[in-house]
């Protein structure tokens, strides 16, 4: 069910966010990208005159106790956000620093319709990325509708993201507004999509990313591919790639893939140079190289002058474009230029009437680096779950709102 269709006037509405956004040494926010996505859900619940009780997680904060064993309760506790969701809605907002079920209902008693209660970090309780019943079930006891618009975990299984779903009925949950738009975005490309289709594919191991190419060669007419990936496949047609990564093990299978193109009819670009350095460092000795012919002790770290003028072409032309993983070690200036001439000839094709999905977190990155983000198509919130949605898994946040 899409929220729009639920029925919210003046209900408690159970809302799964995905506020995991940076913090710096003072525990501010460096990047409320993820803050603001989810603002539009809240308007909307906002002008149903709702309560509104919010949940998220914060980092890993099981996997990084103190040296005692305790939860590092000030690195990760959502206190930190409380001041600036309000900056962003202008309501109200309440925090509950406790899982326990009766102080929660208590802090969801005293809010008034149009206010806000944050709950403390989801992952503070042991339970939560285990799918705990009594944890989920704690958290729908609290409100009348669930409303799930955390895009980034919808392929996990946890208590607040997908357990929480089976306690609500068909007609009192629903995604909200950010989780309809990735959705609907990511179903573009896969379902129908404007020919010629066109996958940048880039990232450092073919193994990452192998169930994707897989899937993206019955849509795709060109597969682009960057990154150190793309020495993998260099080595496998007999290239010397010399330092450059590469993952031996998966050789063969790189092969095949190439292979099973050729049968798809889809075209698989390689990069035919690269920008070689004796050093995995900005401050190394460079030259441009085949990137078949990468001498020992070089590496390959970015996509070449001939590759980029190659791979524009192909983007221009372009009608559907899906970009995932940078063309090199984007984060060094040296190495930055395929990336970033990527991102600039994406933007520009979708100006002149490309659609075009950016997923990923490197590739979001690029693209807000860039500042052409709003030049694109759509930017997805979600990394891991969108690289799923698109190799075609089901994801356990978004099956519980269907069941």
């Amino acid at each position: 069910m899409y929220l729009k269709e639920l029925k919210l006037d003046k209900r408690t509405v159970l809302l799964r966010v995905d506020f995991n956004v940076p913090l710096n040494e003072n525990y501010e926010i460096t990047d409320d990208t993820r803050m603001r996505r989810a603002i539009p859900t809240i308007k909307h619940l906002q002008d149903k005159s709702c309560k509104i009780i919010i949940m998220s997680h914060l980092g890993r904060p099981q996997k990084k106790l103190n040296d005692d064993g305790t939860l590092n309760v000030e690195k990760f506790t959502l206190k930190h956000l409380v001041d600036h969701l309000r900056s962003l809605t202008g309501m109200n907002t309440a925090f509950c620093d406790s899982h326990d079920v009766d102080k929660m209902t208590s802090a969801s008693k005293n809010l008034n319709f149009g206010e806000i209660l944050l709950l403390e970090n989801t992952r503070f309780h042991k339970g939560e990325t285990k799918g705990d019943e009594s944890f989920a079930k704690d958290l729908s006891s609290l409100a009348d509708v669930f409303v799930n618009d955390a895009f980034g975990t919808a392929h996990r299984a946890h208590s607040s993201t997908t357990v929480v779903a089976r306690y609500f009925d068909k007609t009192q949950k629903s995604f909200g507004l950010l989780m309809e738009a990735e959705i609907e975005n990511a179903n573009r490309v896969l379902n129908g999509a404007e020919s010629p289709v066109t996958a940048i594919i880039g990232g450092a191991k073919v193994s990452d990313k192998i169930q994707l190419i897989e899937k993206l060669l019955d849509i795709s007419d060109n597969i682009i591919i960057g990154g150190g990936m793309a020495y993998t496949f260099k080595k496998a047609l007999g290239g010397q790639v010399g330092n450059s990564l590469c993952e031996d093990d998966y050789l063969d299978l790189a092969k095949r893939l190439i292979e099973k193109a050729a049968i798809a009819n889809t075209k698989i670009w390689l990069p035919e140079d690269s920008v070689a350095a004796d050093a995995f460092s900005n401050e190394a000795n460079i030259k441009i190289k085949p990137s078949d012919d990468i001498d020992s002790g070089w590496m390959g770290l970015d996509i070449g002058p001939k590759a980029i003028e190659a791979y524009k072409k192909v983007i221009s032309s372009s009608k559907t474009i899906l970009w995932n993983g940078p063309m090199g070690v984007f984060e060094m200036s040296n190495y930055s230029n395929g990336t970033f001439t990527v991102a600039r000839e994406v933007a520009d094709a979708t100006q002149l009437g490309a659609f075009s999905l950016i997923g990923g977190g490197d590739s979001v990155a690029a693209i807000n680096k860039a500042n052409l983000s709003d030049k694109v198509s759509y930017v997805s919130t979600g990394g891991g779950a969108m690289l799923e949605y698109l190799e075609g898994k089901i994801l356990p946040g978004i099956q519980a709102i269907l069941s």
